[in-house]
């Protein structure tokens, strides 16, 4: 028993393509994966399929009979040993346990190459020979996923098509998904497009991935478009709705407007997560506007999330570019009396908002209370002490410092941690 291949010779039949009608009546869950819940109560109209092969035994091996018309057309042959040694070691980490229908449609892929065939001949004739069933299509899907496939979203896209995939809505969202992830915009709004055309009703899931995409895309005015869509709905809005509207403010200079979608969510009870605070608390405190800063590590808090260094190196970086030094050191010792071990970078912080104001004895005093306190700079805060005592003048206080910093290195290094 063996596993098929196939050459598809093209022909001058009819294909058919994303545009063809489908009619549906869905009822269906978000899968956890890609792809792998059968859906409930689908049905499709009939596709307008190429001419049927008519074959003999599947599982021989060879070449698959065919009338003197088909033979002209098509060509089903098994994949020989003369392949890439890329393309045997791929095909060896195919699962034991798949079908052998399935495994002759992944070797198939595996070896694809454009010039020669066309993907969507090649799945036609699949679906032709092998008669594969839903099951099937999420375990060549599953296969592609797993060896992160560059034709995963294509084979998706085109399996879509066939009756035997029995399309939901949740499989449409998904190949969204994973154009958004690639920046493909075009790609995703076609198939949004070709899902609507089909009678599919967008729901909020998909409607998010698409948010989502924009957000991350950086196209504030279509994040905005679909932020309203998914509103019009009339279901409340959920967090991952929330926090990529956010985001994308956050990516146009406008945290302002994240921060009042974060209020908006407080009232409901509903709280983001904790890289959506920290980008937020990043914009703030990279431009210097302190109260900002602070208002977000409040609000970090109230959702019940324990700020940790690199938080609170964000607040004190806020407050040192806005000038503020005695306030960014409070919030180093707020931080130290949290049970937090200050991090190198935050000891830099400080020290880089001393020099700003010329404060050297205050650097000093804050260096020598570290000390007591048993803490030693690292390489961030040593280097930033030795170009600020160069820029003074004071060569042997420089050379202390490296010197310093030199043994603390290697004495580390001999005793870890």
């Amino acid at each position: 028993m063996g596993s098929f291949a196939c050459i598809i010779l093209f022909n001058s039949y009819p294909k058919y393509s994303l545009g063809d009608e489908i009619t549906n009546n869905l009822n269906c869950h978000f899968p956890e994966k890609f792809f792998f819940r059968k859906p409930v109560n689908v049905r499709h109209s009939r596709l307008n399929f190429g001419p049927v092969l008519v074959g003999g035994n599947v599982e021989e091996k060879g070449t698959v009979e065919m009338g003197e018309v088909e033979k002209k057309r098509f060509k089903w042959i098994e994949i020989g040993p003369n392949i890439t040694e890329a393309q045997k070691r791929t095909i060896s980490q195919l699962p034991l346990k798949m079908t052998k229908r399935c495994k002759a449609l992944m070797k198939q892929i595996i070896c694809f190459s454009s010039e020669e065939s066309s993907l969507s001949d090649l799945l036609a004739a699949w679906v032709r020979i092998m008669k594969p069933e839903r099951a099937d299509w999420l375990s060549v899907l599953k296969g592609l996923g797993k060896l992160d496939h560059p034709l995963l979203l294509e084979v998706a896209e085109l399996a879509l098509l066939e009756e035997s995939f029995e399309a939901n809505i949740r499989d449409y969202t998904k190949i969204i998904d994973g154009y958004g992830k690639q920046n493909m915009l075009q790609d995703a709004e076609n198939t949004l497009s070709a899902m609507k055309r089909r009678g599919f009703v967008c729901d909020q899931v998909t409607l998010s991935a698409m948010l989502n995409m924009y957000s991350k895309a950086g196209n504030l005015e279509l994040a905005e478009n679909m932020f309203e869509e998914i509103k019009l709905l009339g279901h409340p809005l959920d967090k991952r709705s929330y926090g990529s509207m956010i985001m994308a403010y956050i990516r146009a200079g406008m945290p302002d407007q994240g921060e009042i979608l974060l209020k908006e969510m407080e009232a409901k009870e509903i709280y983001a997560g904790r890289e959506v605070y920290k980008a937020l608390l990043r914009a703030y405190s990279n431009t210097g506007d302190a109260e900002g800063a602070q208002r977000i590590f409040d609000c970090i808090q109230f959702a019940g999330i324990s700020p940790d260094v690199k938080l609170c190196a964000l607040l004190i970086n806020g407050y040192r570019v806005a000038g503020q030094t005695q306030k960014a050191h409070v919030a180093f010792e707020n931080m130290r009396r949290s049970g937090l071990e200050p991090s190198d970078k935050s000891i830099a912080l400080i020290l880089a908002a001393y020099e700003k104001e010329n404060k050297l004895n205050k650097a000093l005093d804050f260096l020598m209370d570290l000390e007591r306190d048993g803490i030693v700079i690292g390489k961030e805060a040593s280097e930033l002490l030795a170009a600020w005592f160069q820029r003074l003048g004071v060569v042997e206080e420089v050379e202390l410092v490296l010197k310093e910093y030199s043994v603390q290195q290697t004495s580390s290094k001999v005793h870890p941690s």
